[in-house]
């Protein structure tokens, strides 16, 4: 039995975590365990999620799959979410996350020295943790495995899927799923969007850089030695 443990938080980006979810859901002999602290019920952009699983009950997992989301500041200088993300990523045999759940993932100590992916607007905050940002949609250094901004959590999945299973079965699942993604525009990396498209979204994030990037510096100051 595989045991892989979503950890929730508040403002959670909620495909963050249900793409990845459809896809490992199906995984052979596995156990995917959504939790919040206290079982406590997770407001995420619209969508109530309840019937969580108290993190802190949960002793060990084998996969640790963290989610971004606006709620990512709040959640790095929550103590008690942030103990019980080292306690269970402390054991894990592989330590994951999505998006801006990297940043949870570095602000719990796990990324000094590691190659990580995150979301565009943010991945340079990488840095503050001793991790060298990666621009890659999914980014694996040796155990821990990252995925990009939000919809990359569905590749990143298959991946693991396939750690997890081999390629043959995840390459089911993916036919099972249909996901074979044909995107109207080609606007989903900074590289490639509209320079209009790309500075109207940075303007958009603009009110909330000063006060994440300064939740990511005191975070990094609260990483044990």
């Amino acid at each position: 039995m595989t045991r892989i443990v979503i950890p929730l938080y508040p403002l959670v980006t909620h495909l963050d975590f249900t793409g990845p979810h459809q896809v490992l859901v199906r995984a052979p002999g596995a156990e995917v365990i959504v939790a919040s602290r206290g079982g406590a019920d997770i407001e995420a952009e619209g969508l109530r999620f309840s019937g969580l699983a108290d993190l802190w009950a949960i002793a060990t997992c084998d996969v640790l799959c963290v989610p971004g989301g606006f709620g990512t500041a709040d959640a790095m200088l929550d103590d008690g979410f942030m103990a019980d993300i080292r306690r269970l990523g402390g054991s894990a045999k592989y330590l994951t996350s999505v998006c801006t759940g990297s940043l949870i993932l570095g602000a719990a100590g796990f990324l000094k020295g590691k190659r990580a992916a995150c979301h565009w607007a943010w991945r340079d905050q990488l840095s503050a943790f001793g991790a060298t940002p990666d621009p890659g949609r999914v980014v694996r250094d040796g155990n821990i495995i990252t995925g990009g901004g939000v919809t990359a959590g569905i590749d990143f999945a298959f991946t693991l899927l396939a750690e997890l299973a081999g390629e043959a079965y995840a390459q089911g699942v993916q036919l099972a799923l249909e996901y074979a993604p044909q995107p109207p525009f080609d606007a989903g990396r900074p590289e490639t969007a509209p320079a209009a498209v790309r500075a109207a979204v940075e303007a958009r994030l603009a009110p909330i850089a000063e006060a994440r990037r300064a939740a990511v510096m005191e975070a990094a100051r609260r990483i044990p030695n």
